[in-house]
């Protein structure tokens, strides 16, 4: 009896000694991180990138989640109050609601909007032609950012900047500015981190164009919620889009949009996963188009792009 109680002391001390060895998964190398906050998943994308090992960089809206609609949930607002900082596009739904009440949860934590510098569209029309064709704001003023934010949101801003490599370079850009404006010790790391971001951007880039550029490419597409109109301009393509100011279409504007792919020689309807895909399917059916799944607000941005152009670029036929 007294080996047994010995023999199972030794183990018992074994293991103690192995768990001390082997802590469990994330419980420290994340602790020792600098948090930034990120209003969307590209932007994580871009972030990381540039970032680099040193921070821990957490997105308030969850894959799958809407931005035009999303609240934040009491975790990620003790979170936030943690961050350095908080890097937004600025023009999405739930940042111009939100901004005010984060930054008077958080009153100590610059928020920075990564959107500086861009051509912005003003959305005014439900189809948009388009043929081919940085500076980062004083942080201290976050009241007046706010308010200017808000007034050009009522003017009809279209906020799905990231989805255009053309925006994605002053995306990045903005984003080593900041990066630089929280931690000038690392300026040269995250400058190189840039320039390699930005050549993955430009490999994208050409990546697209060598899709877009083939003969059977389509020079039209219709989308449910409008989320590529940069990419539409950054490529002279034009976008029908289904939804109208957040509402499902009526029995009049179906048959318009009916007629609208037959007039641009529609071949896809692209859909994302947070938005009904009925009036597509409807479409669809009456025109022969296909539905193709697509989620702009993916953080694998590259294989989002890419993806979108492959699309127009495919076989035709309705299944």
């Amino acid at each position: 009896m007294m080996h047994a109680t010995l023999l199972l002391l030794g183990f018992g001390i074994m293991g103690l000694f192995w768990s001390s060895c082997n802590p469990k998964k994330g419980s420290s190398k994340d602790d020792d991180k600098q948090l930034i906050t990120v209003s969307i998943e590209p932007l994580r994308f871009f972030t990381e990138a540039i970032a680099g090992p040193s921070w821990k960089v957490e997105t308030l809206v969850p894959n799958g989640a809407s931005p035009e609609t999303y609240d934040p949930t009491p975790r990620q607002l003790a979170r936030l109050a943690e961050s350095k900082a908080c890097l937004r596009i600025g023009y999405v739904g739930y940042e111009l609601v939100w901004s005010s009440r984060l930054a008077e949860n958080a009153p100590h934590v610059p928020f920075m909007n990564m959107a500086e510098g861009i051509d912005l569209i003003f959305d005014s029309h439900h189809v948009h032609h388009h043929h081919h064709e940085g500076h980062v704001g004083n942080y201290e003023e976050q009241e007046e950012e706010h308010h200017h934010d808000a007034e050009m949101a009522e003017s009809g801003v279209e906020p799905h900047v990231w989805n255009s490599p053309a925006n994605a370079r002053i995306l990045a850009g903005n984003v080593l500015k900041a990066l630089i404006t929280l931690d000038k010790e690392h300026a040269e790391a995250y400058r190189q981190r840039h320039d390699s971001l930005c050549l993955r951007i430009d490999r994208c880039d050409s990546i697209v164009r060598q899709l877009l550029s083939q003969p059977e490419a389509s020079s039209a597409f219709m989308i449910y919620h409008p989320a590529l109109s940069y990419f539409a301009r950054d490529y002279g393509l034009t976008q029908i889009a289904i939804e109208t100011d957040g509402k499902e279409p009526s029995a009049a504007r179906m048959k318009e949009l009916s007629g609208l792919c037959k007039q641009y020689d529609v071949k896809v309807i692209f859909i994302q996963p947070e938005f009904d895909r009925r009036s597509a399917e409807t479409i669809a059916k009456q025109t022969g188009t296909r539905i193709v799944g697509i989620n702009p607000l993916s953080y694998h941005w590259e294989e989002e792009l890419i993806a979108t152009a492959k699309a127009l670029t495919t076989s035709t036929t309705a299944p």
